[in-house]
């Protein structure tokens, strides 16, 4: 009997030995990837290497909320297709829970200390009368900290007492196991409806920034005859910018500097496409444009057919679960297939959100830029990225993009279980990404037929919302006749 107890032990220790060395591994590879992107925009002039280092924390942190949900299902289909394989034993439903256990402690903490403290750092100049210096800086911090997690409680617990006055009484001391997963639940909330606007407006971006990254075929367009008119343009401007005199006025010099400026930059485009070869001229956009409009389709077919299921299937709500039952069926209903697509769709999601989220006006001073972004732009980076992904997993299985059920305390937000918030949701996304898809694929193609026809170089005065799309289609039948 004591030997079947030591061996039972002796594998409990093996396997919380070998689940913490791969989260280890994990976290550090991310810490390093992080720091290489915070490296690349931080502005040398501010580096303070402690403050570094909680932002690259706390992005490796995101990146790894990001990965949450690609993971647990990826390691389900992979415990489906090798049942019996000795090397996949370590991927089991233990490390799958801990690392979501992991995600949300780490994330409570780097929104709640470390980031506030990094801000508060980078802000605070030491108390009136006290010696200059870091510990000066630190005191102040830890001050100011302090004061800040005293005033958040304060209203966590007022709101906590407006909506559960018996809870609120009964937990006053509990902080760990009800204040921060409350507030945590409040800061999810956010994010969640922070995706909700941020996602469809960046799945309608992703078609013109693709299409700025891309080679774009034009319809009934001479290259050569447009490359020789842009170059004629550019040294006409040219011989004007040299030929200024003094009685020249600066406005005019300044207007005519920026028009040379935008014809070399339509020149240098043009020549990019002229150096491309048929295959990326003719086949990449297309593809492009065509993977991005089917991936944006299926998400929004998903969640239509949540909808429905929301209506006629109580297990449809998202919930919490404490044990995922690794190996047993698949989360899709088309198998491995459908588990790789619920992945890339994720993954996409979190992609738009971002691009529509720096896209957004209310966010684009946040957008940073390669060696001049200030360590306040960091920390306020650090910040929204790590509310997004955190958030990315209550997302995605409100929508229905997967049936993987939330882990530990992702599954304990109590709004949750409300169906109306739900199917609300549902609905206000739905809605959402069918209007920007719609809006965005007709003025393209308006935008594209008014450019191969030639009509963009009309005056100024027409238009394109007065050119009917009939005409446009007339004069493009004419032209090919």
């Amino acid at each position: 009997m004591e030997t079947e107890d030591v061996t039972v032990r002796e594998q409990l220790f093996h396997n919380r030995v070998r689940e913490t060395i791969i989260c280890v591994l994990l976290f550090v590879c991310l810490y390093i990837l992080s720091h290489f992107i915070l490296t690349h925009f931080k502005k040398n002039a501010e580096f303070v290497a402690g403050n570094l280092w909680l932002c690259t924390f706390t992005l490796s942190v995101a990146v790894c909320a990001v990965l949450l949900l690609p993971i647990s299902i990826l390691s389900n289909e992979v415990l489906l297709t090798f049942p019996h394989s000795y090397y996949m034993q370590w991927l089991n439903g233990s490390l799958i829970r801990g690392l979501w256990n992991l995600v949300f402690l780490f994330s409570n903490l780097s929104l709640v200390f470390l980031m506030p403290f990094a801000y508060f750092f980078t802000e605070s100049e030491g108390f009136a009368g006290s010696k200059k210096g870091i510990m000066a800086r630190v005191y102040e911090t830890a001050v100011m900290l302090l004061l800040l997690s005293l005033l958040v409680l304060g209203i966590v617990w007022v709101a906590s007492a407006l909506l559960h006055h018996n809870t609120a009484r009964e937990s006053l001391y509990d902080l760990w196991e009800y204040y921060l997963p409350y507030l945590y639940s409040g800061i999810s909330l956010f994010g969640v409806l922070l995706l909700l606007l941020c996602t469809p407006f960046g799945l309608s971006r992703m078609f013109s920034i693709t299409g700025s990254l891309l080679v774009k075929p034009r319809l009934l367009e001479n290259l050569e005859e447009t490359m020789n008119c842009t170059v004629f343009e550019e040294a006409s401007l040219s011989r004007k910018l040299k030929s200024n005199t003094s009685c020249w006025i600066s406005a005019n010099t300044e207007s005519i500097n920026a028009e040379f400026l935008s014809v070399q930059s339509k020149r240098i485009a043009l020549e990019l496409r002229k150096r491309a070869s048929p295959w990326q001229r003719n086949l990449g956009y297309p593809v492009a444009m065509l993977l991005l409009l089917a991936l944006t389709a299926v998400s929004a077919l998903m969640v239509c057919f949540h909808v429905l299921e929301l209506l006629f299937d109580e297990s449809a709500m998202p919930r919490g679960m404490e044990d995922p039952h690794l190996g047993l069926a698949s989360f899709s209903m088309f198998g491995s297939l459908g588990a790789a697509v619920q992945v890339v769709i994720i993954l996409y999601l979190m992609v738009s959100s971002v691009v529509g989220f720096y896209c957004s006006p209310l966010f684009t001073g946040l957008l940073p830029r390669a060696q001049d972004t200030t360590l306040t732009q960091i920390i306020g980076n650090c910040v929204s990225l790590l509310i997004l992904s955190s958030a990315l997993p209550v997302f995605s299985r409100t929508l229905g993009i997967t049936r993987f059920d939330l882990l530990g305390d992702f599954g304990r937000y109590n709004w949750l279980g409300s169906f109306h918030i739900v199917f609300l949701y549902n609905m206000l996304f739905a809605g959402l990404t069918s209007a920007c898809l719609i809006n965005t694929v007709t003025w393209a193609l308006q935008r594209e037929l008014i450019r191969a026809f030639g009509l963009h170089r009309l005056p100024l005065t027409v238009s394109r919302s007065t050119i009917p799309l009939k005409l446009l289609l007339a004069n493009g039948l004419s032209k090919i006749h």
